[in-house]
């Protein structure tokens, strides 16, 4: 695989194609977005991409937690809670993002919570922690 990743500044862009690059022979493929070690990386170098895979995982995770462990107790639902859904281990990698992006993280955050704890819908999240 290989990507090219384009300047901040249009007006420094050289050109708008590319040769095929080659490697050992072998023509490679050129991406816009590449997964590596679980990060996936833009040619914009944004981190939007990654933040809504983590909103995805995030879901994922939270559905397991509460359907396996839905019985169990507050205490026991705060242990998981913190040790299992709480892993944003590429979170410090984000550094250009759309507000819009993190504010739908957030909000993720806030909906996964009321699922866990089973907050009505009426109820705050931030007053009740």
């Amino acid at each position: 695989m290989c990507m090219i990743f384009e300047p901040r500044d249009k007006t420094k862009r050289m050109t708008v194609t590319f040769p095929k690059f080659t490697f050992d022979g072998n023509s490679l493929q050129c991406v816009k977005t590449f997964e590596y070690l679980g990060h996936i990386i833009t040619d914009t170098l944004s981190d939007d991409d990654d933040i809504y895979r983590e909103i995805r995982n995030i879901f994922i995770r939270t559905n397991i937690l509460t359907r396996r462990f839905a019985k169990c107790s507050v205490d026991v639902k705060i242990i998981l809670f913190r040790a299992y859904y709480i892993c944003l281990c590429d979170a410090g990698l984000w550094s250009r993002y759309k507000a819009g992006s993190f504010n739908k993280l957030l909000s993720c955050y806030n909906k996964c919570l009321e699922m866990v704890f089973g907050f009505k819908r009426r109820d705050s999240v931030t007053d009740s922690v």
